[in-house]
């Protein structure tokens, strides 16, 4: 007997689709919402809600492979931390020969530092636009990388279900989707951006974001350029598949003309060439740009640090710390601060004591970071307790839905009940 396809399969080919688009540009993107369309095929423009800030922007950095929240932030005023890590543990800022295991102090008075490599962290912390919200989880925490990012794209226990910011857009849309409205920066289209209605637009570089017949063959352009310029015609009415086809196959091609208009200005400010920074670059391009994208979502793996972590983990530290300082430096250039709150987390932290390969396995609790100038800046909440421990792992202090519920509420301006199917009281992590 034929069963229905299950939710990880339609999950699966929404992303292997829409990640296309960053393959084959707007002919994807085309196809992929037209067969959403087909129940719906009147209009495809977004219709703000009353109310909805249009000018504020949230920008998404996913640290994949559950980073290590505790040589992030770390407790260095405690014994606990140091019995439990004795090659990998930070030291406390002023250790003598303590190298490059040196935390950089926050507080004196907490016994909290950074990572040695976080340097551009520490200034933003320095300079009133960094929060660090420590001890962020949830209940029953569960330790599989898929899973739990799961959980935190849906903002649901169980990992079911659309994504938090789809859900955000699906309820802030008038019925249709707008195609600038989310973007990712990558391979695979997040769970977090996927709702009814809309899907974000994916690429890993605006120069594969484009039409790519007359790559093919030359004489592929003009008509290709015929059909999708024209919009609708006389002879299609407008409420009709093929009058939405057109209208759709038009928005791509515009949005694809805009978005590799962008980011062809030289950048205000200089990045790195990793990963990280080239996706912040691309993404700080965009809003000098001033597309009408509301979400950004950028990516880094390399967190599952199982062995030999003292490089591995001081490398990826590194790299998120010089490319989120350039990108805020980028907006500031841009007279764009005040309009973005970027959010950076990961799917798990990791376990209080190191292995037997210098590394750390799966674990729960772990630091999230805000950063810009309408961050509440400083440290929020206690750090976990390394003896009150949960089979080893940290407990939770802050339900990670509790910092969506306060950006939804005070950054987006949205009732986050209703995105988050849920109650949870909104952190004051933004400034109103």
């Amino acid at each position: 007997m034929m069963q229905e396809p299950n939710a990880y399969s339609r999950r699966l080919f929404l992303q292997q689709g829409l990640t296309l688009a960053s393959t084959l540009g707007t002919v994807p993107l085309f196809v992929e919402r037209s067969a959403h369309g087909v129940a719906n095929p009147l209009g495809s423009a977004l219709s703000s809600r009353p109310g909805v800030p249009e000018d504020r922007i949230l920008v998404v950095v996913q640290l994949g492979g559950g980073n290590d929240g505790l040589n992030t932030v770390v407790p260095y005023f405690d014994d606990h931390y140091h019995r439990a890590r004795p090659r990998i543990g930070m030291k406390a800022p002023g250790t003598p020969q303590a190298g490059n295991r040196q935390a950089l102090q926050l507080d004196e008075d907490l016994g909290l530092g950074l990572h040695p490599q976080l340097g551009g962290l520490k200034s933003l912390y320095d300079e009133g636009q960094l929060a660090i919200i420590q001890g962020v989880g949830y209940p029953n925490p569960n330790r599989s990388h898929f899973t739990s990012m799961d959980i935190w794209q849906t903002g649901e226990t169980d990992g079911k279900g659309n994504g938090w910011l789809g859900r955000y857009f699906d309820h802030n849309c008038s019925g249709s989707p707008d195609p600038q409205a989310a973007v990712t920066i990558g391979r695979n289209a997040p769970l977090a951006l996927i709702g009814d209605k809309q899907k974000p637009v994916t690429f890993e570089s605006e120069k594969l974001f484009r039409w790519t017949g007359q790559d093919l063959h030359q004489t592929l352009d003009a008509p290709y350029e015929k059909i999708v310029r024209r919009g609708t015609s006389e002879d299609v009415a407008p409420d009709s598949q093929l009058g939405y086809l057109l209208r759709t196959s038009l928005d791509a091609q515009v949005s694809s003309d805009q978005i590799r208009t962008a980011v062809q200005k030289k950048s205000l400010t200089s990045y790195a060439s990793h990963s990280l920074a080239r996706q912040l670059k691309l993404i700080g391009a965009m809003i000098r740009g001033e597309l009408s994208t509301r979400v950004y979502y950028a990516s880094l793996g390399g967190f599952d640090t199982h062995g030999n972590q003292l490089s591995s983990h001081a490398a990826r530290l590194r790299e998120v710390s010089s490319a989120l300082k350039s990108f805020q430096a980028d907006l500031a250039a841009q007279g764009n601060a005040d309009r973005v709150v970027t959010m950076v987390f990961s799917e798990f932290g990791r376990r209080v004591a190191e292995n037997g390969s210098t590394g750390t396995d799966h674990g729960t609790a772990a630091p999230m970071f805000l950063m810009g100038s309408q961050v509440q800046a400083g440290i929020w909440g206690n750090h976990p307790s390394l003896t009150n421990l949960d089979a080893g792992d940290l407990r939770y202090e802050i339900d990670f839905r509790s910092i969506y519920a306060g950006i939804l509420k005070d950054w987006m301006k949205t009732d986050p009940s209703v995105i988050l199917n849920g109650d949870f009281r909104p952190a004051k992590v933004v400034k109103t």
